[in-house]
């Protein structure tokens, strides 16, 4: 007779879609152990004969998958923007808003003027719409205060939001988001004070995790951009990139030669820069709220990701200027609708693919011993589902480092 193994938490009575490989890999009526806060075996329920758990948990069938993961967010800003998105419905142009003070500007404006402890309030708000639909991890990008001390106060209220809320999250820097208006005429000194000061006071206080950047005309030019790579490189810092979402610059192809976690938007990428993303590693993060929200018409080279190998992402790049997104499980469907992939595709986006765009993929994203325990059991007969359904609140009971959350 096998030897009896201990664990603390047993999960039977529903399949189990492991995402391993970034496929559904589901294990019918399949049982997870855990042991803390990882899986500690997993697999066939008739196999878990051998272990022994101080507590079991029966679930009424359905299907469990690895916590959700929305690998690229800004959800840590001041005010909003519902007035501009209302003004622009009524023919006013982009331009006019932003010469009455509006854009991104006005956002500046409002986070500049807002505490850390009224930024974590008005961010969790945002968040607890996440938390509802089984995300465990969440990125987080400053870029909306666009000086020393904001900059640091969006950090800051992002790592706190994830000490008060049962959720991981992780922060990217993004000062290089636009040019501040108090260096409108001078956006290479900007560049100076990232890489000079933000990026090394952010690092020096524990606050940043990774390096972001926006790169397009409207924004900052691919020399500027690797200026900051190089700053980030100095400090031991990933990066990642805003690239090719309005216009092909070549970002993504940059991104690749620092060997970025990922390049994110991607409207316009060349076949050039998927090569260099797939064989640098550098994970596609696709962001169809962005593209709904603006109306693009040109979708990401979905199937050239394909034909090279590269991971593809899904998030909701939740923002208030271009995805008011408060879900993540929309994006499965518009993921699916607008860029043409499969759920199956589209469920690896926010689960595996999403931890590698992070640099998390050893620890998360798919049910497999030895990685932590972040699950969701979902009432569905299939994870398709997940992308099918439009709308409304999924039921769902999440487990966030083995504990039900």
């Amino acid at each position: 007779m096998a030897a009896q193994q201990h664990c603390d938490s047993l999960w039977i009575g529903a399949d189990i879609v492991t995402l391993r490989a970034g496929r559904y890999h589901t294990i019918k009526q399949g049982f997870i152990a855990v042991t803390g806060d990882k899986i500690v075996a997993i697999g066939p329920q008739a196999e878990a004969v051998t272990l022994q758990a101080a507590t079991t948990h029966q679930l009424a069938g359905g299907i469990v998958t690895p916590g959700l993961i929305d690998c690229h967010t800004h959800l840590i800003y001041g005010g909003d923007r519902s007035a501009e998105f209302e003004q622009r419905l009524n023919g006013v142009s982009y331009s006019e808003i932003a010469a009455q003070g509006g854009g991104i500007l006005s956002t500046v404006q409002a986070t500049r003027n807002a505490s850390v402890a009224e930024l974590v309030s008005s961010a969790r708000q945002r968040l607890a719409h996440l938390l509802a639909e089984g995300v465990t991890t969440v990125e987080i990008k400053s870029g909306y205060g666009l000086s020393l001390d904001a900059e640091l106060r969006m950090l800051l209220a992002a790592r706190e939001l994830g000490e008060r809320e049962r959720i991981d999250v992780v922060t990217t820097c993004l000062a290089a988001h636009a040019v501040p208006p108090e260096f409108r005429d001078n956006p290479e000194g900007w560049i100076t004070l990232i890489c000079e000061q933000i990026l090394p006071q952010a690092q020096a206080l524990g606050l940043i995790d990774a390096v972001d950047a926006f790169c397009e005309h409207l924004a900052f030019s691919p020399v500027q951009v690797e200026q900051v790579f190089q700053a980030a490189q100095r400090l031991g810092l990933p990066v990642k990139l805003h690239a090719e979402q309005l216009s092909a610059l070549g970002g993504s192809s940059l991104a690749a030669r620092y060997a970025a976690l990922s390049a994110d938007h991607l409207e316009y990428a060349t076949e050039a820069d998927v090569a260099a993303m797939a064989a640098s590693g550098t994970v596609a993060v696709l962001l169809p709220g962005a593209f709904y929200l603006l109306r693009e018409k040109q979708s990401p080279p979905v199937a050239m990701f394909r034909r090279y190998g590269v991971p593809m992402a899904l998030a909701s790049d939740s923002n208030p200027g271009t995805s008011p997104a408060l879900s993540l499980r929309l994006m499965l469907n518009m993921g699916c609708t607008l860029f043409g992939l499969t759920p199956e595709e589209a469920l690896a986006g926010v689960t595996i693919h999403a931890a590698q765009a992070l640099g998390l993929a050893q620890s998360l994203g798919s049910l497999e011993v030895g990685k932590i325990a972040n699950f969701v059991h979902w009432p569905l007969a299939h994870p398709a589902e997940l992308a099918y359904w439009l709308g409304g609140t999924l039921p769902c009971r999440t487990v966030y480092r083995g504990v039900i959350r």
